[in-house]
């Protein structure tokens, strides 16, 4: 059965929260009998997000709240 763990992908500074955030990835590890295919990437998530959620406006795709927004992205 495959299994499912978040995993710390990186530690940021956010200038919306204001604080170092946890950036994690919902990492999707393959049955035992397919131990020959990579782990895939299901999900995100920002350990700050639940407090953005509550802001009047959409914050960022870590949050959950705005997909066009990345503050994260590397340029």
């Amino acid at each position: 059965m495959a299994e499912k763990n978040w995993e710390k992908f990186q530690t940021r500074f956010c200038d919306q929260a204001n604080m170092d955030v946890s950036l994690d990835v919902e990492v999707i590890y393959p049955a035992e009998y397919l131990d020959h295919e990579a782990p895939r990437l299901g999900a995100h998530r920002c350990s700050n997000g639940m407090e953005c959620n509550q802001l009047d406006q959409g914050v960022c795709i870590w949050a959950g709240t705005n997909p066009i927004v990345d503050p994260f992205k590397d340029e």
